[in-house]
């Protein structure tokens, strides 16, 4: 599930995740997305949640994509212990993080690992997507990703690299970089799901333009769920990182909100691309 209605984002949420994760799932949230990076995520928060609510009949196992990172050295915090030897190859690292990913979620397989960003050397970008390769076939990983790649040269090289292909790539999605529309083209030339963040935070101007607004009231949600819906129209997968149980419920009625027939929804479009109307 790397496309449609939004997913839950757990980045940042501390103490907090599991009771989180629980709450997303009991909203109706089938995607959660979350990192081996004790920096910003609480990954054994992410599983102990994803526990419960399956011993509560919730969900099931297979009823959840479940989605989390391989970071690099550099985007780890090194003043607190980290999820495999710093020292090791790329490839080691990426195994131990793996296997720690595996045991803290809890799980058999992985859905989905992502790298977090490109690594500093192509070389070692290719060595860690070699051995996340190495660990589908082996059947801990179904699928992978990259995120926070910008270049689309960059993303070019990896997918003519890759020997199983990118299954998605997550990126800033907001007016701060003009909506990432080279990637995104990208993305859909070769299939790729686009997950998308900053979504609503990163585009105050989208939220308060009178075209989105006047979208929002007709179809009867809010402004934040008619970007959502736009979002799965143009075939993106936003994450949603509230804390609020009524703004959870609120991404979710997004599906099927509006239909991309709608003229405000072309409007958008051109208006997001620079077009002239």
């Amino acid at each position: 599930m790397v496309r449609g209605p939004p997913s839950a984002l757990t980045e940042r949420k501390k103490e907090r995740t599991s009771e989180l994760v629980y709450t997303a799932l009991k909203q109706g949230f089938r995607g959660i997305d979350t990192a081996c990076q004790p920096k910003h995520y609480h990954e054994p928060g992410v599983g102990a949640g994803l526990a419960r609510a399956i011993a509560d009949k919730v969900v099931a196992r297979d009823d959840v994509w479940l989605q989390t990172k391989f970071t690099s050295v550099a985007g780890q915090d090194l003043a607190r212990p980290i999820p495999y030897d710093a020292n090791a190859p790329v490839g080691e690292q990426v195994r131990q993080s793996v296997r720690a990913s595996l045991e803290n979620l809890g799980v058999a397989r992985i859905d989905s690992v992502v790298l977090h960003s490109p690594l500093e050397r192509r070389e070692d970008t290719l060595a860690a997507y070699r051995a996340l390769e190495a660990l589908v076939d082996a059947g801990s990983i179904a699928s992978l990703g990259v995120s926070n790649i910008y270049d689309a040269a960059e993303l070019s090289w990896l997918i003519g690299q890759a020997r199983i292909p990118l299954s998605n790539v997550q990126n800033r999605w907001y007016e701060g970089n003009g909506w990432n529309w080279p990637i995104y083209d990208i993305c859909q030339a070769h299939g790729i799901a686009y997950q998308s963040f900053w979504t609503l935070t990163g585009s105050p101007s989208l939220l308060a333009h009178p075209l989105l607004r006047a979208l929002a009231k007709r179809h009867n949600v809010t402004p934040e769920a008619a970007v959502y819906r736009l979002c799965e129209l143009w075939n993106i997968t936003p994450l949603c990182g509230s804390t609020n149980p009524t703004h959870m419920a609120q991404a979710l009625a997004a599906e099927h909100a509006f239909g991309g027939d709608v003229p405000e929804v072309g409007k958008l479009w051109k208006l997001m691309h620079g077009e002239d109307d």
